[in-house]
């Protein structure tokens, strides 16, 4: 019986074993995961980047363009224009052609006849008349393809001239990782992922725990010593757990813009889930930042929370391992008493 239940109990330590090797596993893989989803949501490539607000801009004023239609009153306001510069324009090619016939006696005799046949005034009372032929001209349907054709065309031209250079190493390294074509195909396939391997962590932390559990039932129920190769199980099974915890992630830090929104020309411009900053961190993670900060409360916060939290369990395990076995008569020492009782 004693050695079916050792069997047993060795069977549990090395299913925990394997459980907790795919528990840190699958935690860090994932801790990588959301490290990646918070890169692609970063700030740096939504709304400080100038490709996406190209983007979004473009698709506005291409919309606006393609609805360009002149009303009634435009087409007035755009006569009148007309009618000014046509009155500008006349009058600027009659100075110079008559600048252009003065000094010699051809030129005289040009400008003799031109003053004689042509009247100016009588020129310049058709222009509401060149008014209305030039805005019936630009009217026409295909006149009006052409503009808005001319229009999107440099507008392109204008927003490939515009850009901002930026180091997209990560981002490239990500989508390569993810397989995906575009930011939010990567960002739906690592969310699917970052739920999976959340769901597989939660059930191996769960089985693990359970599993130790009953390790420490099974040994504290009998009525009998524990036997030393039991108590090397359960410190095992200690240590597995202690590994575990304090290798992957325990806290999730992150400072983002939920939303970001405002209306251009009738059309929203929207930014959503802008990350400022994101850290997922274990225990291990954040006493190496705490200790490397040049701040001296900070070192000594660090100092003691990696105490509590990895060197007394490990004095502890140390200490029942002296005292289960009294070397050098430890079940006498009071530091080893401490640790224990």
């Amino acid at each position: 019986m004693r050695y079916f239940n050792l069997t047993i109990q060795f069977i549990m330590v090395s299913i925990s074993a394997f459980l907790c090797y795919q528990f840190i596993f699958h935690s860090i893989s994932n801790q990588n995961n959301k490290n990646d989803y918070a890169e692609l949501n970063h700030i740096k490539y939504g709304l400080f980047n100038v490709g996406e607000w190209k983007n979004q801009i473009n698709v506005i004023l291409i919309d606006e363009i393609n609805k360009l239609n002149l009303t009634q009153t435009d087409e007035q306001e755009l006569k009148n224009k007309i009618e000014v510069l046509l009155n500008k324009l006349i009058n600027e090619v009659y100075e110079k052609i008559k600048k252009g016939n003065s000094g010699s006696v051809k030129g005289w005799i040009r400008q003799t006849l031109i003053s004689t046949f042509v009247n100016l005034e009588d020129i310049k009372k058709g222009i509401p008349q060149y008014s209305n032929i030039i805005i019936h001209e630009m009217t026409k349907t295909k006149t009006r393809t052409q503009i808005k054709a001319l229009l999107n065309e440099q507008l392109e031209k204008y927003f490939r001239q515009t850009f901002a250079e930026q180091d997209t190493s990560q981002l490239d390294s990500i989508m390569l990782k993810t397989g995906a074509n575009d930011i939010q195909s990567a960002k739906i396939q690592l969310n699917k992922e970052i739920a999976h391997k959340q769901n597989q962590a939660f059930t191996e932390s769960m089985l693990l725990i359970i599993l130790s559990v009953i390790l420490f039932a099974l040994s504290g129920l009998s009525k009998k010593p524990l036997a030393p190769s039991s108590y090397i199980l359960l410190v095992i099974s200690l240590i597995m757990l202690l590994t575990a915890g304090v290798t992957t992630a325990m806290i999730d830090m992150e400072a983002k813009i939920s939303e970001i929104s405002f209306v251009l020309l009738g059309h929203p411009i929207q930014f959503k889930d802008q990350v400022l900053y994101f850290q997922s961190k274990s225990i291990l993670d954040v006493f190496w930042i705490m200790i490397t900060h040049s701040d001296l409360k900070m070192k000594f916060v660090g100092l003691l929370m990696v105490t509590f939290s990895v060197v007394f369990p490990v004095l502890k395990i140390i200490s029942t391992m002296g005292y289960y076995y009294n070397f050098h008569n430890a079940k006498e020492n009071p530091v080893v008493r401490f640790f224990i009782l």
